[in-house]
């Protein structure tokens, strides 16, 4: 009997026998229905060998099993299909969920606290809002519809009364950001809509500036709270606002401080002023520079013509409203007496008299203030700082002398977060309360923070009460004039 001679190998069988293994491999056919496919299943029959005939493949079981069904049992490797299989999401979604929920201890399924608030009686519910204030007693009647039927119509009826126009005030301050297109109105108590939505400029007070549509803007009693800056400009309170709220939830709700910022020259005197705005921590602070030339050799009645209002009586530069008790204006006219005289030849000298004076022949123009006028002053009862210097100026107006001492006055002052003009620091400038202003600001200086957002710092100032004696006789007291 001969030998069968062996059959010839061709490259398919090589490749075969070199990648695929010795047995031959049957098609993978799909699970009858009686035999279903739960993992643990799936793993029975595979310990068996085979499920309906045919070989199961390791690409067919889940993830979480064991090594035999990740691994060829033959090459001891995984096949690319299982290697694809196993890249695929089987778990749910929600795993960083439950992950959390297994690190917080939080309950997935938490149950509605609805019933649980529906279980109290209306009686007690009606005895908690009595040790609650107005606005208190309707944000709790909004927190649910449940509490909103349990309390039923008082906490509405209560804010509607005129005694609770303060706690109806604080509840709608509330809903700011939910009114982008509205701007609170503090004496009406309501929102008015914005007629310029993002175009809110800030003008003289004699131009009529409206900025939203209120029945009662010509009413007396309904003026609305705001600041008075210098002679004949105004600052509202509704800027404050404006300027706050896009602080706070974004540019569509107001105006930058930017758009605020003026540079103007009074329409009575020669003083010149400069406003800026800067938002810090919440607050909106604000500088006032006012400048203008002063004469040297001043008597009372000229220094104070220079500056004092023949309107009002009021200074033409900014001040709070605290400025007559204390050494403000005292201070002024100190720095007045540190003005020298212009530059005098001695033709010039003998033309007025036989005298004549050689230290007006170079006068030295670097004027050096007192102890008294030199320091930084802070109103005690407001968030409100004052700097009086002195200068030396050109004056392009006049050719004969151009260069000229000039008296600047810079005020830097708190004027709150613009929720509340009855409340804080914007009450506090305008005289409607005290607060201790060395214990609310602390060691750092308004003017410092104003001035370190640019860049800029100024020399190390000795700050001093502006009102040492804690005299507070407003107009009854005569030091002020």
């Amino acid at each position: 009997m001969t030998e069968s001679t062996p059959s010839k190998r061709t490259f398919k069988s090589r490749f075969a026998n070199a990648f695929g293994g010795g047995k031959p491999r049957s098609r993978l056919q799909k699970l009858p229905p009686s035999t279903g496919s739960t993992p643990e299943l799936l793993k029975a029959h595979a310990r068996e060998g085979s499920i309906g005939g045919s070989t199961l493949r390791s690409q067919y079981a889940p993830t979480d099993c064991d090594q035999e069904w990740q691994i060829d049992e033959q090459t001891g490797e995984r096949d690319h299909t299982g290697l694809l299989h196993g890249l695929a999401h089987h778990e749910s979604f929600d795993s960083l969920d439950s992950l959390s929920q297994k690190i917080l201890g939080v309950q997935p399924y938490r149950k509605p606290g609805e019933p649980m608030i529906a279980s109290l009686s209306p009686e007690l519910w009606d005895h908690i809002a009595d040790h609650l204030t107005p606005d208190d007693v309707a944000n709790l009647a909004i927190s649910s519809k449940t509490l909103w039927k349990l309390l039923g119509p008082a906490p509405w009826v209560a804010l509607e009364d005129p005694e609770n126009h303060e706690y109806k005030v604080k509840f709608l301050v509330g809903m700011d950001h939910l009114l982008p297109d509205h701007l609170l109105c503090f004496p009406c108590a309501k929102y008015h809509l914005r007629i310029k939505k993002g175009q809110e400029t800030l003008k003289a007070t004699r131009i009529l500036n409206p900025i939203f549509d209120c029945p009662h803007a010509t009413n007396v009693a309904y003026a609305p709270s705001r600041a008075r800056l210098t002679t004949g400009h105004h600052l509202p309170f509704s800027f404050v606002q404006l300027v706050m709220r896009a602080q706070r939830f974004g540019p569509q709700y107001g105006i930058s401080a930017d758009t605020l910022s003026r540079r103007y020259k009074d329409r009575e005197s020669e003083w010149m002023h400069q406003t800026r705005y800067y938002v810090h921590k919440g607050r909106l602070l604000l500088r006032v520079v006012s400048r203008t030339f002063a004469p040297p050799d001043l008597p009372i009645s000229g220094q104070r013509h220079l500056l004092y209002s023949r309107e009002d009586y009021f200074p033409y530069f900014s001040v709070c409203a605290h400025w007559r008790d204390g050494e403000l204006m005292n201070i002024c006219k100190c720095a007045l007496d540190h003005v020298v005289k212009p530059k005098e030849t001695v033709r010039q000298q003998l033309q007025k008299g036989p005298a004549v004076k050689l230290s007006l022949r170079n006068p030295n123009y670097f004027v050096t203030q007192c102890s008294r006028c030199r320091p930084m002053r802070r109103c005690p009862q407001c968030p409100t700082e004052y700097l009086i210097e002195l200068k030396l100026a050109e004056d392009r107006t006049d050719p004969d002398n151009q260069f000229k001492q000039a008296i600047i006055v810079t005020r830097w002052s708190d004027l709150g977060d613009g929720r509340n003009p009855a409340e804080g620091p914007w009450a506090a400038c305008n005289g409607q309360s005290n607060i201790d202003s060395f214990d609310t600001i602390g060691k750092r200086a308004l003017s410092g923070i104003f001035e370190s957002q640019s860049g800029v710092t100024i020399p190390g100032q000795t700050i001093l009460n502006l009102n040492p004696s804690k005299m507070n006789k407003g107009e009854e007291g005569h030091t002020w004039y």
